[in-house]
């Protein structure tokens, strides 16, 4: 196994990597709206939001030396399920080979996010 860390995406805030590489398998802890150079949640609604995850995401992939291609599953975790197309209509952009997917509501995420979106991917 091998850590992926990148100073490109937020720091883990609690006892978890960013990703994990096992065998081609490549395991992305999932990704809230942080700006990784404050610390701070984006400010905005739920496209501003989705917008910082996929960067933070996109910055994990690239440490690993993937890209969004490579995604085969995601879990989505939206704090409104009335964001539900707002957040496709930004998630489509950045996953286009259209990986399985699971997207729940949940009662809250970490440090009051209203998205987080964790991704597995196989690598080259």
């Amino acid at each position: 196994m091998k850590v992926i860390s990148t100073k490109d995406a937020p720091a883990a805030i609690g006892p978890y990597s960013q990703a994990i590489v096992a065998g081609k398998m490549l395991f992305l802890s999932g990704q809230i709206p942080i700006i990784p150079a404050t610390g701070e949640i984006a400010q905005g609604d739920i496209t501003v939001q989705t917008e910082q995850v996929m960067k933070n995401i996109g910055a994990v992939l690239k440490e690993a030396g993937a890209d969004f291609t490579n995604a085969v599953k995601t879990t989505c975790f939206l704090a409104d399920m009335s964001d539900f197309a707002a957040f496709n209509g930004v998630y489509e952009k950045y996953f286009t080979g259209k990986p399985a997917r699971s997207c729940v509501a949940v009662k809250q995420l970490p440090k009051s996010a209203l998205v987080e979106v964790e991704v597995t991917a196989v690598l080259d």
